[in-house]
């Protein structure tokens, strides 16, 4: 599934209280859009990370009332109200911690607790192919969920990634080398390899490296993407940013729009597209498409749909609506 369709099937069966489980490997975004859901339905999110509890965790101590055993259950599982019951890495837990799910996630119950009528299960975990900790899941328990299984999608990272304020260059690379969005190789032992969640790290990066200069800085910069998305993605990203920092400035195209330089190469097209489209606002608009004009029209409907998609004021301009009439039939 695309993340896009994983949304819309958590949307649609969680009022339905569907326990479900993500597989997915790893960095790809699953707890996110659980996080998201749960955020765009007023939903109460409790994260429990099934891989650092005990079988007992989950039912609760014992203590002695009116001369019987009754167990106080954890504090971590709901008493009222509505949300989603998160359990994370589930497939990280011993397959004991995961067989005390299994009244949890059909019944609603642990012994005498019982999860309130407005909580709904969600569990998620990595495939035994992504080589973490893995425990096989007890058959009674798959059967006891839907599966959905997601996978990275760069149309929909990217229109993400530019609401989430990721550095353009991320963006703009990875729209030239959609691969490496995710190119995990589970057979290797390296310690940082391409993944969603790493070119977020990578984004940090970059912005605590912004206004560093020279050498060392370069060599360091350099490392630290090394160490973030490994060390084939930063050969080709390095060069790229080499090339993205050689381009005319936002601030130059903006002021002089019919004059500034234009890029041959489509990769610094590219490169220019995504910055317009973080720059362009309600009030440069005009002088953005004017620049975009010279381009070829993916350029310009690339960089107004990320313009877009992070102010919507744009969508209420003369220039953005003239712009969407001439180019109705690739702007969906």
């Amino acid at each position: 599934m695309k993340p896009s369709m994983l949304y819309e099937a958590l949307f649609a069966l969680i009022g339905e209280r569907v326990p479900l489980h993500i597989w997915g490997p790893c960095g790809v975004g699953k707890s996110q859009i659980v996080f998201q859901v749960a955020n765009d339905t007023q939903r109460e999110f409790r994260d429990v990370r099934a891989g650092q509890l005990d079988p007992v965790d989950l039912r609760g101590l014992p203590r002695i009332t009116s001369l019987q055993t009754e167990w106080a259950p954890p504090k971590f599982l709901p008493t009222s109200g509505k949300g989603i019951l998160f359990l994370d890495e589930l497939t990280s837990a011993p397959q004991m911690t995961q067989a005390a799910c299994y009244q949890l996630v059909l019944d609603r119950r642990l012994g005498e607790y019982v999860l309130p009528d407005g909580w709904v299960v969600i569990a998620a975990g990595n495939p035994a192919s992504e080589r973490g900790v893995h425990f096989s899941m007890p058959r009674p328990l798959r059967n006891r969920f839907v599966h959905l299984h997601l996978e990275a999608d760069l149309p929909e990272w990217c229109r993400w990634a530019v609401r989430a304020d990721i550095r353009s260059e991320i963006i703009a690379f990875l729209r030239f080398k959609p691969a490496l969005l995710h190119d995990a190789d589970a057979t290797s032992d390296q310690n940082a390899w391409p993944t969603p969640r790493s070119w977020e790290m990578a984004s940090n990066v970059l912005k605590g490296m912004a206004g560093r200069s020279g050498t060392s800085a370069a060599e360091t910069e350099a490392q630290l993407l090394e160490g973030t998305i490994g060390s084939a993605a930063t050969a080709e990203f390095v060069g790229f940013l080499r090339l993205f920092r050689q381009l005319p400035s936002i601030d130059e195209i903006l002021l002089n729009p019919t004059s500034a330089p234009l890029p041959d190469e489509p990769s610094a097209q590219i490169a220019i597209a995504t910055a317009l489209g973080r720059a362009i606002s309600d009030q440069s608009v005009a002088k953005g498409l004017t620049y975009l004009d010279r381009m070829p029209t993916e350029m310009r409907v690339l960089a107004m749909r990320d313009a877009v998609a992070r102010d919507r004021a744009i969508t209420s301009t003369p220039e953005f609506i003239r712009f969407g009439i001439e180019h109705a039939e690739v702007i969906q």
